[in-house]
């Protein structure tokens, strides 16, 4: 029978899921021999498909056995998959920290069996490991210099010149590459994969929520793509779904109730400190009170976030390559200043900041100052309707939006306005009620025929 699955040094098969605890073993062996893998539910061992039973709760289990089991944790991808047209499960795998250790256990990958390590096996691998001492940014990738967004690379080297930390000019994406330091043996290190190239494993999850809490979301979205774009894609998703207030002295300001930069530094210092070899990617999660920016890397163990602030902390890089290309177009800095410059600029805006340590991975939380329960404003409000109104005068989204519609259409009722705005009734009565206390409109005539009337000073 000449079948198209075969075991062999990084591949396994198993006709189900009952045999998990087999499946460990053999994940920790491949691991302790190549460092990636990947393994099948729903295949015998002679690559007979016969599928196996997948639902949520099948996928949930396996990586719950997985991330309980095996020392130190990984964080496979797994995923349904159809072959011959049934179901079947694919766990892929990778990971650096080895040895690997299955109940306490280590083996490791003898052809397509699975061996346990001896004492004196274990010692050839701790010193490999030891004298490897390489981080995963400066390990070869699968990627070539075809592969690279020759655009985005213009375009570092253009602004890393103008940051005055590059001395030389674009000239092709070969010299250019060679320069950074990101090619070896004519292929990529892993930094210029997902520096450069679009085509990679790194995502950017965003999302909406209704509330304050992760039940039901209002918008969802998930990219790839290279880093430079997936930061410039993150920073617009959180821009345009913030508040935004006016300030009216001698001329009209608008600000965010969030400072940009710091959301920009947060974004970045996710991707210059995130674990890659997770496949969960970063994510954007806007609340109704609050926007978090979690980041797939741990925070280092010797540290606390507080001591980055007071400045008692030293740089821990666990991407340094990519940390210094990004330093080089001035985008992050080498010494551990992000989140110091994030609660710095927050404090003095008066936004407050949260800097969590999770138990796996870090999260960035900026509490929404000017968030009102029901001050949803809609994106169809007309935005080319100009404003004159007092000066020193401020006017929050709603105020300023309502004042807007009503410019246009002097007769506009309190439920026409709700429903442009789409917010509560309630809301626009409130928020009337403030634009007339603060002598910017006035009601002429009764609430059925009448108008407002809009005063200029």
């Amino acid at each position: 029978m000449n079948n198209k699955f075969q075991e062999d040094e990084i591949t396994e098969l198993k006709k189900s899921t009952s045999e998990l605890k087999e499946a460990i073993v053999s994940i920790v062996s491949i691991l302790n021999k190549h460092r990636h893998g990947k393994l099948y539910f729903g295949i015998k061992d002679d690559g007979t498909v016969v599928g196996q039973e997948v639902s949520g709760k099948t996928l949930r289990y396996i990586s719950e056995v997985i991330s309980n089991k095996i020392e130190p944790k990984i964080y496979p991808k797994i995923s349904n998959v159809k072959i011959e047209d049934k179901d079947c499960i694919l766990v892929e795998f990778e990971g650096e920290d080895v040895p690997y250790f299955a109940d306490g256990r280590a083996y490791i990958r003898v052809s397509d069996r699975d061996q346990k390590l001896s004492i004196s096996e274990m010692r050839k691998i701790f010193l490999k490991t030891e004298n490897e001492n390489e981080s995963w940014d400066s390990r070869i990738s699968d990627k070539t210099i075809e592969d690279v967004n020759e655009d985005i690379l213009k375009d570092y080297i253009e602004r890393a010149n103008k940051a005055k930390r590059i001395p030389f000019q674009y000239t092709n994406k070969e010299d250019v590459l060679n320069k950074l330091g990101l090619l070896k043996e004519n292929k990529l290190l892993n930094a210029g994969k997902v520096l450069f190239c679009d085509n990679n494993n790194v995502e950017l999850q965003m999302a909406i929520f209704a509330t304050d809490t992760k039940t039901t979301f209002i918008d969802i979205d998930k990219v790839g793509g290279n880093i430079f774009d997936l930061i410039k894609i993150g920073q617009e998703y959180i821009r345009k779904n913030i508040i935004w207030n006016v300030k009216i002295t001698d001329k009209r300001e608008e600000y965010p109730e969030i400072p940009l930069d710091s959301i920009r530094e947060a974004i970045i210092n996710s991707y210059a400190h995130r674990l890659y070899q997770d496949p969960k990617g970063t994510e954007i999660s806007i609340f109704k009170n609050k926007v978090e920016i979690y980041n797939p890397g741990t925070f280092p163990e010797q540290y606390t976030p507080e001591d980055y602030i007071q400045n008692r902390a030293h740089s821990v890089f666990r991407n340094p390559i990519i940390a210094n290309i990004l330093y080089k177009s001035n985008d992050t800095e080498t010494y551990s200043s992000g989140i110091r410059r994030i609660y710095e600029e927050c404090t003095e805006n008066q936004v407050k900041v949260e800097f969590r340590k999770e138990k796996i991975g870090f999260t960035i939380i900026f509490y929404r100052k000017n968030y009102e329960q029901e001050n949803e404003v809609s994106k169809n409000v007309p935005v080319n309707v100009p404003v004159n109104v007092p000066v020193n005068v401020d006017l929050n989204i709603t105020e300023e939006s309502i004042l807007k519609i009503i410019m246009k259409n002097p007769k506009a009722t309190q439920i026409s306005i709700a429903n442009q705005l789409k917010v509560s009734e309630k809301t626009v009565k409130r928020n009337i009620s403030k634009l007339k206390e603060k002598g910017i409109i006035e009601r002429i005539g009764a609430d059925k025929n009448g108008y407002w009337k809009v005063i200029n000073n």
